[in-house]
């Protein structure tokens, strides 16, 4: 069974690499446009439809309003993208705004930023894919019945390929991104020249009548209409953020590479967007949201599928061409691909977050193929959630996705205004300051335009969907402290105190498996002196090379009397180099008993055992079945764990005193207590 398992994984996810191997996987520029750029690029396909729908709620009247939007649309995304160049070069470690929020404003604004950002990339997944598959239903009308089934199997298409590695899916995806923006800006200057030739397109739903839902719209009522659409609008922003998250994903020159991409993403995601939203307007194409009322004079919603926005001046410049279809298919695969950008930053994100114990620490663990592949599984599987739970609607999730986008934004804006504030206190040279001041006029340019944006975008998207993400993100923010508290604790409770290590119990082994030196440590090798067995080790896999070394002098700094042996693991395994180590001294001397015991952590919740014990549990199940081998854990009883037994005591005290007063059972003689000393067990004293 294990080999087959072993199969199917390296079928599906390629052969393990060597740690040392790390570096093979840095992206060039070529390819890291089109792994963090392709949110922000596919946007394009569903920003200028998010406006149309909106202002159509007021009738064809309130269309002329679309290329001003568009504009401001415009103007927004150059101050974020400028905002975030300067960040690139002050924060190149990859925690973005999570980074910049914790360490210039404090830790609960950086937890703030880190749950809208981790809900954020979830609606990344859900939107894109639901809008690759729309567009795949604009060509191909019959595919509208599976449309949540679609999306779900591209969602686990992406996942499989991104778990893989970062380099192998960077290459698949770098065609059909560069085919999208080959076949966008073809269509753009196809279009311009027909204009200038005198036969401008002309939209299939150019002849449609919209029936406005909302009438007579003016004062206060028609600014909160305008601001809506231009919120919806705002979704061509998505994904700014991803290139600063991904900065070590960089090959050398980081910075320079990171802000260099940054740049020509935001070039071509402008002319793409402008040229849409033009030609939208040029060819009087005409769209309402379909998963609410059909409002489309002269269109039959029952039996005919409204074509996307992109799809509608596709066909209007192409015709039924063959670049039309070309045009369907880059949109549709693009789109499904722009998920790929949360499937880069979550892992990233949540990596940091877990190294900084807010977050399990599975979720810093690398793969096989060298990349975080929990954090992926965790991602694809909330987005398919939503993906089943709304109905794979791009217009229904939307209205959450922005949320997160801009508080991010806000914090990390604010936050770098706080850090260029603290550079200019300590440099001196004058040109550096000229530079810094320059940059601090940017990032508080971009603070003050993201915030106005995300007070706009609280107060239109409120009640349309959006409170979803305002619960969310505190629930969140409220698990992730949940967790650093019980870290925080757990290590501070196992940290040795001087002198513990002359403590000797009287326990015996052979090997002891070691991690890092703490109280459960050095019990375990105190059992191990006390016994005064044959022969005696320390064995400790070294995963990471930083981390072994430091264990190592450490180990030698506390002179503790135990040798210490470090198993070499270059593909991060831990479980197999101890098996293997085990087995071999087996077959050396097979008269002997050899006993490994395994520091291990009794907890008193469901949700610790999450949280710890899992390399042991793996451990054991494989040494209990290699024979002349014992396994021994060496509880290290957590404080959770002596509330949990002071419960059950309590509970079974309360038992025995029920049965005992209804006559189930007799009350012992001689006690005052109605007998439920001698019931109950006395408590070890150790």
């Amino acid at each position: 069974m294990a080999v087959f398992t072993d199969l199917s994984k390296r079928l599906i996810l390629g052969r393990a690499l060597r740690s040392d191997r790390l570096g093979e996987t840095l992206l060039p520029k070529r390819i890291a446009l089109p792994v963090f750029a392709s949110d922000m690029l596919s946007s394009v396909t569903y920003a200028t439809q998010e406006i149309l729908v909106f202002l159509s709620l007021g009738g064809l009247a309130y269309l002329y309003l679309t290329p001003w939007l568009a504009g401001a649309v415009i103007l927004l995304l150059l101050v974020v993208v400028a905002s975030y160049r300067q960040l690139v070069r002050a924060y190149p470690t990859g925690g973005g705004d999570y980074e910049v929020a914790s360490k210039n404003i404090g830790q609960p604004a950086g937890l703030t930023v880190a749950s809208a950002l981790l809900v954020d990339y979830v609606l990344t997944v859900a939107v894109s894919v639901s809008a690759g598959v729309d567009n795949l239903i604009s060509a191909v009308p019959s595919l509208d019945s599976s449309r949540v089934l679609l999306a779900v199997l591209a969602v686990l298409l992406l996942t499989a390929v991104n778990l893989r590695g970062l380099r192998e899916s960077g290459t698949a995806f770098a065609i059909p991104t560069y085919a999208f923006i080959s076949i966008v800006l073809l269509l753009i200057l196809w279009g311009l020249v027909k204009i200038v030739a005198g036969d401008p397109p002309v939209a299939e739903s150019a002849h449609y009548t919209i029936d406005p839902e909302k009438t007579h719209i003016a004062g206060f009522a028609l600014v909160f209409f305008v601001l809506r659409a231009f919120s919806s609008g705002c979704t061509a922003l998505t994904g700014v953020e991803a290139i600063a998250n991904g900065v070590p994903a960089f090959r050398k020159p980081k910075i320079a590479n990171a802000r260099k991409t940054l740049l020509a993403m935001a070039v071509l995601s402008m002319a793409m967007f402008g040229g849409i939203t033009a030609l939208a307007m040029k060819a009087k194409v005409h769209y309402v949201d379909p998963a609410d009322s059909c409002d489309l004079g002269g269109f039959d919603c029952t039996t005919q599928v409204q074509r996307t926005v992109i799809a509608q001046v596709g066909k209007a410049v192409f015709g039924q061409s063959v670049f039309f279809y070309l045009l369907i298919a880059a949109a549709a695969l693009i789109l499904v691909l722009a998920a790929n950008t949360a499937f880069n930053g979550f892992p990233l994100l949540g990596s940091v977050l877990a190294q900084d114990r807010f977050l399990p620490r599975q979720l810093h663990t690398r793969g096989d193929r060298l990349v975080f592949s929990n954090g992926i599984l965790v991602l694809a599987g909330f987005a398919i959630l939503l993906i089943v739970a709304f109905d794979a609607s791009v217009t229904r999730l939307i209205q959450l996705y922005i949320v997160g986008v801009f508080t991010s934004f806000t914090l990390g804006q604010t936050g770098m205004v706080r850090h260029w504030n603290r550079e200019l206190t300590t440099e001196q040279d004058s040109t550096a300051r000229s530079h810094i001041r320059r940059s601090r006029v940017i990032n508080f340019i971009g603070a003050v335009s993201t915030g106005t944006v995300l007070v706009i975008v609280l107060i239109t998207k409120f009640l349309a969907g959006a409170y979803i993400v305002c619960i969310a993100m505190p629930v969140i923010y409220a698990l992730m402290r949940a967790i650093n508290k019980h870290y925080e604790s757990v290590a501070a409770e196992l940290e040795p105190d001087d002198g513990y290590e002359s403590m000797l119990p009287s326990r015996t082994h052979a090997i002891v498996l070691v991690s890092r030196i703490h109280k459960p440590t050095l019990r375990a090798l105190n059992y191990a002196r006390a016994a005064r067995p044959s022969t005696l080790e320390a064995v400790t896999v070294g995963v990471d090379a930083e981390e072994t070394a430091h264990l190592q002098s450490e180990w030698d700094r506390r002179g503790l009397p135990v040798p210490l042996k470090v198993l070499d693991s270059p593909f991060r395994e831990v479980t197999a180099p101890i098996v293997r180590y085990v087995r071999a001294i087996r077959r050396s001397s097979p008269r002997d008993v050899v006993a490994v015991y395994i520091p291990e952590y009794v907890v008193g919740h469901w949700w610790e055992q999450l949280l710890h014990n899992q390399s042991a549990l793996r451990l054991k199940t494989r040494l209990l079945f290699t024979q002349g081998v014992m396994v021994i854990s060496v509880p290290w009883q957590l404080k959770s764990s002596e509330e949990l037994e002071a419960r059950v005591v309590q509970a079974h005290k309360e038992r025995v005193k029920a049965a005992i007063a209804s006559g189930i059972i007799p009350p012992p003689p001689g006690k005052d207590d109605g007998g439920v000393a001698a019931t109950v067990p006395a408590k070890d004293p150790r």
